[in-house]
C-alpha cells in the first residue's frame, strides 16, 4: 500500500523523516491521502519548520525501517479528522546539527536533545543563533 510521509531536506546526504513524539517514542505518521499529508506539511511549515516534502513510499518499507529503529507508526486514513502538529517541538534535530557538536546529546529517535540552559557557554549560544539566523 503507497502511503505518504514528510521529509526534510528530501534527496540529500541530511535526509530525516518527520515523527511525533509520544511519550519516550517516535511515531512516523503515514497518510493514505497526499492531500493530508500536504495539509500537515503547512502546518508545520506555519510552526516555523522547514518546508517537508510530501513523499510517496510504500507502508510495508516504513513499517519496517521503524521496528529496526525503535520507532511507532500510525496510518492516517482519507477523509479522517484533521491532525494537528504537537505544539512542542524538539529544540535541534540531527539533520540540522552540526556534526562535530559534542555538547548535543544523541538518542536513538534520530533527534539531538539540546543541553540544559546552564551548560551552554556563550560560544555555543552565539553558535546556535547563528544557526537560527540562517534559517530566517
Amino acid at each position: 500500500m503507497r502511503v505518504f510521509v514528510l521529509i526534510f531536506n528530501a534527496h540529500t546526504e541530511n535526509e530525516g523523516i518527520h515523527t511525533i513524539r509520544v511519550g519516550d517514542r517516535n511515531k512516523i505518521l503515514m497518510f493514505e491521502s497526499e492531500d493530508d499529508a500536504l495539509r500537515y506539511a503547512l502546518m508545520l511549515e506555519a510552526q516555523d519548520f522547514p518546508t517537508p516534502t510530501v513523499e510517496a513510499l510504500d507502508a510495508e518499507e516504513i513499517k519496517e525501517f521503524c521496528e529496526s529503529a525503535g520507532y511507532e507508526w500510525e496510518i492516517v486514513p482519507e477523509n479522517s479528522d484533521l491532525i494537528i502538529p504537537p505544539e512542542l517541538n524538539v529544540e535541534e534535530t540531527d539533520w540540522q546539527a552540526d556534526s562535530q557538536n559534542e555538547d548535543t546529546i544523541e538518542d536513538t529517535s534520530g533527534f539531538q536533545e539540546a543541553p540544559q540552559e546552564s551548560e551552554l557557554s556563550d560560544s555555543e549560544l552565539d553558535r546556535i543563533r547563528r544557526q537560527l539566523e540562517g534559517l530566517l
